[in-house]
């Protein structure tokens, strides 16, 4: 159905019409999902629901809720432009929720996901740090959006957060998240490549969700994944280029009783092997099982010689 064909759209009446439309269009367009969502129903009822500005967290109490023509007439226009254009629906909506926060996006930044998220927002996150003692001063490397310097700053309220990017445009995304959250004197956005804007300062918790896709992965790709910043995915050859250097300077920037915690996918084996040496403490979260470790300080002081790395050829996409 175009958008303004009057006829079709005055056929479908009740938000049920509508997700029944918007669920066969999307599987005849044979669209990608991952960024949020994870399937045609999911995608669906995540666009009507935020077009029409309701809860997103349950779509049943509003299906036989009939519709106004103006919101008709949006529904039709982005439901098109969703299965047309196959861009994250985040970006038609320009809004994400992680752990029931809403957070602006666009396509300057990519569709936050990530298994940290759910791990703050939870408080499993402060079983695994060194410590029980909560962090003062927290470091959120490659923010992105800034959804997790935000629900840091909301778990520990007495911390600030220092989050860093090297993109700028991420960064401006990330400024009018944190303004919309009011968190503008605790959260300090620093542009720059990973701890460079930070000197010689050291955290209690330094969190990072670095791209870690590898190239061979990155190539496949669908049109969804293409239309975010590939500099958010991109981890080089076999996914952990940008891990590695994480764990090569991270020990400079922690606290005595400091903790590390860094998503990379599905890379586990592959970097346990490669760094025996490195005790790491891997973390489960409802959706994904050895995804993301904590590491504390004392574990990455040494200054041992690192073998030169293998390769993968796979990583999956950023989630």
């Amino acid at each position: 159905m175009e958008a303004g064909n009057d006829e079709a759209i005055r056929g479908l009446v009740t938000v049920r019409d509508w997700l029944r439309y918007a669920v066969g269009r999307f599987n005849r367009a044979n669209l990608g999902y991952g960024q949020g969502t994870a399937n045609a129903l999911d995608e669906a009822a995540f666009l009507i629901l935020e077009t029409l500005r309701l809860p997103i967290d349950d779509i049943n109490p509003w299906l036989d809720a009939r519709l106004l023509d103006m919101e008709r007439y949006a529904l039709s226009e982005r439901i098109e432009t969703r299965a047309k254009r196959r861009v994250p629906a985040a970006y038609i909506v320009n809004a994400a929720y992680v752990q029931g926060r809403r957070f602006y996006v666009d396509e300057r930044v990519i569709v936050p996901r990530s298994y940290i998220g759910e791990l703050i927002g939870r408080g499993r996150l402060a079983a695994a740090m060194a410590t029980d003692t909560p962090p003062a001063d927290i470091l959120d490397l490659c923010t992105g959006s800034g959804c997790l310097a935000i629900l840091a700053a909301e778990a520990w309220p007495a911390a600030a957060i220092d989050a860093t990017d090297i993109s700028v445009d991420a960064l401006l995304v990330a400024q009018k998240n944190v303004t919309a959250h009011g968190l503008d004197q605790r959260v300090r956005l620093l542009q720059g490549d990973l701890f460079a804007p930070v000197a010689d300062k050291r955290y209690d918790l330094i969190i990072a969700n670095p791209p870690y896709v590898a190239e061979a992965e990155i190539a496949a790709f669908r049109r969804e994944h293409r239309a975010e910043p590939q500099i958010a995915h991109a981890g080089g050859a076999d996914g952990l280029d940008i891990v590695r250097r994480i764990l090569a300077d991270a020990a400079a920037h922690l606290k005595p009783a400091g903790t590390l915690v860094v998503e990379i996918g599905t890379g586990r084996q592959f970097l346990s092997r490669e760094r025996g040496d490195l005790e790491f403490l891997w973390l489960d979260t409802d959706e994904s099982e050895g995804e993301v470790f904590a590491l504390g300080a004392k574990a990455l002081a040494p200054a041992a010689a690192r073998p030169e790395p293998k390769r993968r050829s796979k990583a999956k996409a950023k989630g």
